[in-house]
């Protein structure tokens, strides 16, 4: 593969038409979305050269943290060098000239039809459990099955030759999926202090009484805003916890280089895996919130 082609590939999971694969035409539309079967595939396919970014689902307003990624993160190096939150618009979809009437089943991932159940039983379809959103639009275009539609997105619908019979079709607003882009080479950007940005680290705490109560506490004696904490098994031994934490802060900025001193005294194995402009998103979610 040459270097112009490396260059030119996101990466992302699942089918084409799958939420990650509207994720990358939205950020990256300069970019060639590649279709993977695994989140795997995808964050090697950037180890390797073989895509210049990948495009990964870390968590979801709905359906909670996507645990895989945290597992998988240290086995890299790659470095998150932006994040996107993309609101999920559940579309249901069928063959053209199918009636809202004539619909009695419809596919999708589970987590999906979770989300819309309450309409799906008002309207008396049956549900039916598949691996993913776009995989199940995918299928519908291919067994062109009668009375049968799927819940996917609706690029799956463009990419697919569906019909959009409901729009917005979950039963609640704001299900939003928060995406990291991720890169082989590091890009921290330089300290603007007019931009507020995140940096997301993984550490490990020392084995002593009150570790993580220590490692953590330079954070709040400088005024540092931790957004996010999780622990996670990184062994096998299920012996030690690892922890994955994102900060609103630049580590340029002094107040994060003193926090960042008692992290590294109390922690081990800490790795900045990436510092990137804060989305929008979280601050239009703050503003609702005040």
């Amino acid at each position: 593969m040459d270097t112009m082609t490396q260059n030119t590939i996101i990466a992302y999971q699942g089918h084409q038409g799958a939420y990650s694969h509207l994720a990358c035409r939205r950020v990256h539309p300069e970019l060639t979305p590649k279709a993977c079967e695994s989140f795997v595939e995808a964050m090697f396919m950037v180890e390797r050269g073989d895509a210049h970014l990948a495009m990964i689902p870390l968590e979801n307003s709905t359906a909670g943290r996507v645990e895989e990624i945290y597992r998988l993160m240290p086995k890299t190096r790659l470095h998150v060098i932006g994040e996107h939150f993309e609101p999920v618009n559940h579309c249901l979809l069928a063959l053209p000239g199918t009636k809202l009437e004539d619909i009695k089943t419809v596919s999708s991932h589970p987590q999906a039809l979770a989300q819309c159940a309450e309409n799906l039983r008002t309207l008396g379809i049956e549900p039916i459990a598949a691996l993913d959103t776009a995989g199940s639009a995918a299928e519908l275009a291919e067994t062109k099955q009668p009375g049968h539609a799927a819940i996917a997105s609706s690029l799956a619908a463009e990419l697919y030759g569906l019909e959009i019979l409901k729009e917005n079709f979950q039963d609640k607003t704001g299900n939003t999926t928060r995406f990291i882009i991720l890169s082989k080479d590091q890009m921290i950007p330089q300290l603007d202090t007019n931009i507020r940005y995140m940096t997301s680290i993984m550490f490990r705490v020392r084995n002593m009484p009150a570790a993580l109560y220590k490692a953590l506490g330079g954070f709040a004696t400088n005024g540092v805003n931790m957004v996010k904490l999780e622990s996670y098994m990184a062994s096998e031994t299920m012996q030690v916890s690892s922890f994955h934490l994102d900060i609103e802060g630049h580590p340029h900025e002094q107040a994060m280089k003193f926090a960042m001193q008692e992290l590294n005294f109390f922690a081990e194995e800490v790795r900045i895996i990436g510092t990137y402009e804060a989305h929008p998103f979280r601050f239009s979610r703050m503003n609702l919130e005040l």
